[in-house]
């Protein structure tokens, strides 16, 4: 185990809480940052908040409802519809917001004395999303060291997993049925197997079936 501690950016949802269950295996010592920015579903906040508890993990929560009001997006407004055009980034996209997030995670791991931040970032399965590439999040590891003169390391577990990948991982964690219970994906607000209909669904879903089929036929992906 890492003796270092660990600041895990942490929505509630299954990347997230599949990275920090990673995280409390790895670390000594880890704690969680939770952003309130005008999210339409509330939920998402309170799922973050039970899954913490339970956890026995310090949640910080930050307000960043800015976010709102510089980019609208389908995430904070209700007359915005989620969808995606080809060739278009997704009604969902929100500008600024993984930058944003790992910024003010950085300040607040500086101030708690964890060098390592996490997120559940994924190239593989990220919708288009620029501020989910790996080349960003390397980029961002450069100025923000820079910028404070702190060492941190940016990690991103999920980076180059698929979501059947990311399914795997909270299986070989011993925590397939808490992620698949007790997380939030869904756009539309509904925990566990959500909606079934917006893209977060559809995506979790289309892993979920992927990883429970190769774990049938005894297969790793």
């Amino acid at each position: 185990m890492n003796n270092k501690k660990a600041m895990v950016v942490f929505s509630g949802g299954q990347d997230s809480t599949t990275c920090l269950y990673d995280a409390m295996g790895r670390f000594r010592e880890v704690e969680a940052v939770t952003f309130d920015y005008g999210q339409r579903h509330k939920l998402e906040l309170e799922c973050a908040a039970q899954i913490a508890l339970e956890l026995g993990i310090r949640q910080h929560v930050l307000d960043m409802s800015l976010i709102s009001q510089l980019a609208p997006n389908a995430l904070t407004r209700n007359d915005i519809a989620i969808d995606h055009k080809e060739g278009e980034l997704p009604s969902t996209f929100v500008d600024g917001r993984n930058l944003l997030f790992l910024s003010f995670a950085a300040v607040l791991a500086k101030q708690r004395g964890a060098r390592h931040i996490i997120t559940g970032v994924s190239q593989s399965d990220f919708s288009g999303y620029p501020d989910c590439r790996d080349v960003f999040i390397k980029s961002l590891n450069v100025t923000l060291n820079l910028a404070m003169d702190y060492e941190f390391v940016i990690e991103t577990p999920l980076m180059w997993l698929t979501k059947a990948q990311t399914w795997q991982l909270a299986d070989d964690l011993g925590v397939f049925d808490q992620v698949r219970e007790q997380t939030l994906t869904c756009y539309n607000g509904i925990i566990a197997s959500g909606c079934g209909e917006c893209p977060a669904c559809l995506l979790r879903a289309k892993g979920l079936q992927e990883y429970e089929t190769a774990r049938k036929g005894g297969r790793r992906l």
